[in-house]
């Protein structure tokens, strides 16, 4: 499995924008050498939390402070853009990189952007699939000519080759409806699913969508079934909310107050999600929407266990991205990363595997190893003189 970061990123209002955007460049270093292999940056024009309007220019900066990690525009909202472009800015960035960046691609999710924009949100998915098969094709190095109203291409084909064999990887993102997931399989591109709704609800007639996650990746294989196309689950990531303590009375401690802000002052008096903002209304929507695995929140032990129950209830997934919100202060945010890079990665990567087999095998032989050892000593002694050391007895005993 692979492991990575997802920010939109999502800012309370009220600190200075141009100190964000040094903190959010701190952020990508700080992953980079905490060996996250992944980081996808989210593209927001309004409602004030979202504070990246073009991801790619964010990238290209990023790209310079780093040495391996991937960066992914999560998600370019294709309506808003002709896909040409795109394509186009998909390539010099997989040159900027050093082949380090993945297209990610979606129909945008904030209302007010796509007022501002004057799109009708009920033509966000059309234009999504009419966008996403012009940028497949244009990468693929095909001559396209194409209109569809909102864009038009003639004889169109890029005039640079892609620094990565193939171009790109590209990948489209998939929340409530399996819309995304069949035009991934279709396409034949991977696809990013949100494993619960961004506003955390848990509400009658609303899931958290865990369980609705392996009917997405049924869907993804029978759209790619139908195109002639073979889909693999190393390919499949997941985004969740993920934050680690040293207790996991601590890591929700953490994050409840943070959370419960952004549910009032984002979620429900920004985007009208239908919510109460009854304080014990909201502290209820938080712990189920922990119970339910809809935030993953503990020590080591809790988040290895929860890691696993996705797992099992997905059918196997090949990259986890952590969602990062700012819900624990900064400190806490930090070591969340740390503890999860440092603890919860090697179990399911295996990396401390041979440390801990040496161990079992030399606690497992240590009586013969001891004997070994005094009697080497105790031989010594013996043929060059010496006493016996307050130590040594001590140990024999």
């Amino acid at each position: 499995m692979r492991f990575g970061c997802f920010i939109s990123p999502l800012h309370p209002i009220g600190e200075d924008l141009n100190l964000l955007y040094q903190r959010d460049m701190e952020f990508v270093e700080l992953v980079d050498s905490l060996n996250y292999e992944e980081l996808w940056i989210g593209e927001h024009h309004s409602a004030g939390w979202g504070t990246i309007p073009a991801p790619e220019l964010f990238i290209a900066a990023a790209a310079e402070r780093t040495r391996r990690i991937k960066f992914a525009t999560g998600v370019t909202a294709l309506p808003y853009h002709h896909p040409f472009l795109v394509a186009d800015r998909a390539i010099q960035l997989d040159h900027q990189t050093r082949g380090r960046f993945i297209l990610g691609g979606g129909a945008g999710s904030v209302i007010s952007d796509m007022h501002m924009f004057g799109i009708d949100p009920q033509s966000t998915r059309e234009r999504t699939a009419q966008a996403m098969e012009t940028v497949v094709a244009l990468l693929a190095g095909e001559t396209v000519t194409r209109d569809e109203g909102w864009f038009k291409l003639v004889d169109a084909r890029l005039q640079l080759d892609p620094f990565t064999p193939g171009g790109p990887e590209v990948t489209v993102a998939s929340a409530a409806t399996p819309f995304g997931v069949k035009l991934a399989g279709r396409l034949g591109i991977s696809v990013l699913s949100h494993a619960a709704p961004p506003w955390g609800a848990v509400r009658a007639g609303l899931s958290l969508g865990l369980e609705r996650l392996a009917d997405q990746w049924r869907h993804h294989e029978e759209a790619a079934a139908e195109a002639g196309r073979q889909v693999s689950r190393d390919d499949w990531r997941l985004v969740v909310p993920v934050h680690v303590a040293p207790t996991s009375e601590e890591a929700l401690d953490d994050i409840r107050e943070g959370w419960l802000r952004q549910r009032n002052e984002l979620w429900i008096d920004t985007f009208a999600i239908p919510m109460s903002r009854n304080p014990q209304s909201g502290a209820k929507a938080f712990e189920a929407t922990v119970a339910a695995n809809g935030i993953i929140a503990g020590d080591v032990e809790h988040v290895v266990g929860a890691i696993t129950k996705l797992q099992e209830i997905t059918g196997g997934f090949g990259t986890l991205l952590i969602s990062c919100q700012d819900w624990a202060s900064r400190e806490a945010q930090r070591r969340s990363l740390d503890l999860f890079a440092r603890f919860v990665v090697p179990r399911f990567r295996g990396t401390a595997d041979r440390l801990r087999a040496s161990n079992d095998w030399a606690a497992a032989n240590r009586t013969a190893m001891q004997e070994a050892g005094f009697a080497a000593r105790t031989k010594a002694m013996a043929e060059h003189g010496g006493t016996e050391t307050d130590g040594d007895a001590a140990a024999r005993a």
